[in-house]
């Protein structure tokens, strides 16, 4: 299907469906809810896809399902968007303000699930006209934000013989009308870090006769992250930053045990699996020097989103064929964490990012309780992954149109 035909089809269907759209989206604004709990949210889109003659099979928890589109012998793609929202209060005057106290869609899920919702509509029609050699499956993912959605859906079988999958993200410092592509790392890996310091204490006048505990809390402080910089490749952006630190409740005494608390990114993915063992190996070796016992809490997040470039390639071809030429634009790498990086640890993909921003109109940011988009995006992203799919189902990619 060339690109002008492929537009011509989408516009006819975003003018019968677009408001419907921008009210779905609004709805699921209105009732955020966090992640496992988002019943509501599973509901409705289970309710528009048995509409639209689909069959979709909610997850075991009762929260996130999966949807088959088309059959044949053709390939499998996967698409996938996430359902759930941010423990955050909503402090947007808006008509579609969220009706929730604590919890709020400040990072674009609900865009994602409206988008994606759109698309299914979208190719359900096509399938049901002959026109795609293959299938496409269509995954609600919960707790995208907690994060472990996107393992949940895998460990029911939501990538089971599916070849390729695409995801899209909101990016509000993008236009409205543009997508951001980037081949490799996209996001970082993104784990959490707990260290706790015990000593026998003491009086400050006589540090010498124990353990200094808050000084040696310190050395730890500056000289991992440090250390880090010298023994990991600094093109796998490592860092350890800390967030929270406490030791001590008087100004005269030594105290007996201190936390400290921060987050590991990394933009490599042999660099963070490597990252507990190096840090834990640095962390006793400070700490030993201090004559403290130290003890570490690693928690691992998710690994760095790494796009496929093959992948990349056909969402370029997507973004060309249905926004039209000059729509691609790059893209920074990001710290930020998204779980859609383990689906990519099983089979080959991409993440874009979706501009969202009114040209010239306010720059939001994502996690923030005044977090919106320019409703128009929702219709850009449900072309965006329409021609997506079906790119990747009829035509090889021949030629990068990021090249």
């Amino acid at each position: 299907m060339r690109g002008r035909e492929l537009r011509g089809e989408l516009d006819a269907f975003l003018t019968e469906t677009d408001q419907e759209l921008v009210a779905f989206r609004r709805d699921l604004h209105m009732h955020p809810e966090l992640a496992f709990a988002e019943y509501r949210t599973t509901q409705r889109i289970a309710e528009r896809l048995t509409a639209a003659g689909l069959v979709p099979s909610v997850l075991p928890r009762g929260t996130g399902l999966i949807c088959d589109v088309g059959s044949g012998d053709g390939p499998t793609v996967a698409l996938r968007a996430d359902i759930d929202a941010l423990p955050l209060h909503d402090e947007k005057d808006v008509p579609y303000r969220s009706t929730v106290p604590g919890a709020c869609h400040a990072c674009g899920h609900d865009v994602h699930t409206t988008i994606l919702l759109g698309t299914s509509i979208f190719l359900a029609q096509q399938a049901a006209a002959g026109l795609l050699p293959g299938r496409v499956r269509l995954i609600f993912q919960p707790a995208e934000e907690l994060p472990g959605g996107a393992l949940e859906v895998m460990a029911h079988g939501g990538i089971s013989g599916v070849e390729r999958i695409f995801g899209l993200h909101c990016d509000p410092r993008v236009d409205l009308g543009h997508v951001g592509l980037k081949p490799g790392p996209i996001t970082s890996a993104c784990d959490k870090l707990a260290i706790r310091v015990s000593g026998p204490g003491g009086h400050t006048a006589r540090p010498h006769l124990t353990a200094d505990l808050v000084f040696a809390l310190a050395k730890i402080l500056t000289e991992l992250p440090a250390a880090l910089s010298r023994r990991v490749d600094p093109r796998s952006s490592l860092s350890l930053v800390w967030g929270k630190v406490q030791a001590g409740s008087a100004a005269n005494a030594i105290p007996d045990d201190g936390v400290a608390e921060g987050t590991v990114r990394c933009l490599d993915e042999n660099a963070w699996h490597a990252a507990p063992d190096l840090i834990k190996s640095l962390l006793e070796s400070v700490a030993g020097a201090y004559g403290i016992d130290a003890t570490m809490e690693y928690t691992r997040g998710v690994p760095p989103v790494v796009n496929d470039e093959m992948s990349v390639d056909m969402l370029a071809e997507a973004v060309e064929r249905a926004l039209g030429p000059g729509a691609v634009v790059p893209t920074q790498q990001s710290l930020g964490g998204e779980d859609f990086a383990w689906y990519l640890e099983s089979i080959p993909g991409a993440l874009a990012r979706l501009g969202t921003r009114t040209p010239g109109g306010v720059t939001y940011d994502i996690h923030q309780g005044t977090f919106d988009i320019d409703e128009a995006a929702i219709g850009m992203g449900v072309r965006l992954m329409a021609a997506t799919a079906l790119t990747a189902l009829w035509e090889p990619v021949v030629d990068s149109v990021l090249a």
